[in-house]
C-alpha cells in the first residue's frame, strides 16, 4: 500500500507550470495517464475526520476524536463488493466530504477543521486523479468562505464547486479552472433569519436530539438537475433556501420566494432529488422525519406534500438523522438514523409519496452517511463512531439491504464516493 505525502493544515497553491505540459480533454479534465492497457479498477474514496474537532470548534454532540488519516483509497471487487486498501492521502484537517467530477479526472474535498493561523476558517482542496491507478495528486487549496466546510458539490456544467460551511453558516461558489484547480470564491452568502427552537416540533417522545439551533448552520448545497437553481439547507434556521444561479459569473441571487420553511426545530440536514420526477425529499436531523416536496423546476419553488418518520412505530428517545438517497431507478428511498443506528427503507409511490418498508441495522455506531456503488448493487455505510464501513447488497426488486458480512476498518469515516476507471474520462 502506498501512502502519499502529508498534507499540512495550511493551504497551498501548486505551480501552474507543473500542469502546463498536460493536454486537456475538457474543462477541468486533465488527460489520462494511459489510453491503453487493461480496464481500470473501480475505486472508492473515503473521507474521514482526521483531527480533534474539539480543539477548535464549539461543543457539539457528534464531534469525533479524529481517528481517520485523511482520504482513504480502496479498490472495489465488482462481484462481492469487498474493499481492498489502495493507499491513503494523509490529511490532518478532516476531509469529511468528497466529490468526483463527472469527467472522472478530479476530486474535491471539504476540509472541516482547517485553520488559517489562529483563525477558525475552512478550505477546500482540488486533486487530479491518476487514471491508471486512482491515486491523488494535489492541485491547490482555497478558502471555503467560512468555518467548518461540511459539504461540497459540483454544478452540472462542471465549472463551479459549491461549499456549505456548517460553522460559518455560509455557502460559497468557487470556479473550477481549466486544469481542474480552484479559483477564489466568486460569491459567498450567509443566510439570515430567526433561529428555530432547541426542541424539534416533531421529535420522538423523550428526545434530547439537540444539535444545531445555536446559530445558522449551512449543511448541504446542491444544484437542481437543470443547474438553473441552487438549493441549500440551514439547520439552525429550519429553512431550505433556493437561489437563482448566474452560470457566467458564478453569482447567487435569492429566488422568489427565497426559502421554504420546515417545522420549527426539526433541523433540515440533506435533500435528494428524484431522478425522473419533479420531487425533492428533505431529511430533518432533529425531527427524524422526511418531507416530500413537489418541485417546480421552471420557477424553483418547493411545495410540501407529505411528512413521514424515519423511525419505527412506537420509537421513543433520541435520534439524529443523517443521509438521504433515492435509488437510481427512482423506486426506493434510503434514510440514515444515528443512535437508532439504522437505514430506513421506503417505497416511492407513483405520486412520489413514501411508504415505510422497514429498517436495517447498520452493524455499527452512528451512520453518518452511505452511498451506492456505480452499479447500484451495493450500499456502503460509513459508521462514524464504530471506525468502520459496512457493505450491504441491494435487492433491486424489494429495495431490501442484506449485510454481506464485510467490515472495512477506517477511522471516523464520514463519506464514500466512487470512480469507475474502466470507463473513459467523461463517460
Amino acid at each position: 500500500m502506498t501512502t502519499s505525502p502529508n498534507l499540512s493544515r495550511r493551504w497551498f497553491l501548486t505551480s501552474a507550470a507543473a500542469l502546463a505540459s498536460a493536454p486537456l480533454l475538457a474543462h477541468g479534465a486533465p488527460a489520462p495517464a494511459s489510453a491503453s492497457g487493461p480496464p481500470g479498477p473501480l475505486m472508492a474514496y473515503v473521507g474521514t475526520f482526521s483531527s480533534p474537532l474539539r480543539d477548535m470548534l464549539p461543543s457539539q454532540v457528534d464531534l469525533p476524536p479524529g481517528n481517520g488519516r485523511g482520504i482513504h483509497l480502496f479498490q472495489v471487487d465488482r462481484r462481492s463488493g469487498a474493499l481492498q486498501p489502495a493507499g491513503v492521502y494523509e490529511m490532518g484537517n478532516s476531509p469529511s466530504c468528497l466529490v468526483v467530477n463527472a469527467a472522472g479526472t478530479c476530486l474535491y474535498s471539504a476540509n472541516e477543521t482547517e485553520r488559517i493561523g489562529d483563525a477558525k476558517a475552512g478550505s477546500v482542496t482540488a486533486f487530479a486523479i491518476n487514471r491508471a491507478d486512482g491515486q491523488l495528486k494535489p492541485l491547490n487549496s482555497m478558502p471555503s468562505g467560512g468555518a467548518g466546510p461540511t459539504y461540497v458539490s459540483i454544478h452540472p456544467s462542471g465549472r463551479f464547486l459549491f461549499v456549505a460551511n456548517y460553522f460559518g453558516g455560509s455557502v460559497a461558489v468557487l470556479p473550477i479552472l481549466q486544469d481542474g484547480s480552484l479559483g477564489a470564491a466568486t460569491d459567498v452568502k450567509v443566510a439570515t433569519g430567526t433561529l428555530g427552537p432547541k426542541q424539534a416540533t416533531q421529535a420522538p417522545p423523550g428526545s434530547f436530539a439537540h444539535s444545531g439551533h445555536d446559530r445558522t448552520h449551512a449543511h448541504m448545497i446542491q444544484a437542481d438537475p437543470s443547474g438553473t437553481f441552487i438549493l441549500h439547507v440551514d439547520l439552525g434556521l429550519d429553512r431550505l433556501f433556493i437561489w437563482k444561479f448566474d452560470q457566467q459569473q458564478g453569482i447567487l441571487t435569492p429566488n422568489d420566494p427565497p426559502a421554504v420553511a420546515l417545522p420549527p426545530g426539526d433541523g433540515p440536514r440533506h435533500f435528494s432529488f428524484h431522478p425522473k420526477k419533479p420531487w425533492c425529499y428533505s431529511i430533518q436531523e432533529e425531527g427524524s422525519n422526511i418531507v416530500l416536496f413537489d418541485y417546480d423546476a421552471a420557477l424553483g419553488r418547493l411545495s410540501p406534500r407529505q411528512t413521514i418518520s424515519t423511525l419505527p412505530p412506537g420509537f421513543a428517545g433520541s435520534n439524529f438523522c443523517s443521509e438521504i438517497l433515492v435509488s437510481a431507478d427512482g423506486r426506493f428511498l434510503y434514510a440514515g438514523n444515528r443512535l437508532h443506528d439504522s437505514i430506513a427503507v421506503f417505497a416511492i409511490g407513483e405520486n412520489g409519496t413514501l411508504a415505510a418498508l422497514g429498517e436495517t441495522w447498520t452493524r455499527g455506531n452512528y451512520p453518518r452517511s452511505f452511498n451506492f456503488d456505480p452499479s447500484g448493487q451495493f450500499l456502503y455505510c460509513c459508521n462514524q463512531r464504530a471506525d468502520h464501513l459496512t457493505t450491504f447488497r441491494v435487492d433491486p426488486q424489494s429495495g431490501e439491504l442484506a449485510f454481506t458480512e464485510q467490515y472495512t476498518p477506517v477511522g471516523n469515516p464520514s463519506c464514500i464516493t466512487f470512480l469507475d476507471l474502466a470507463k473513459p474520462p467523461g463517460n
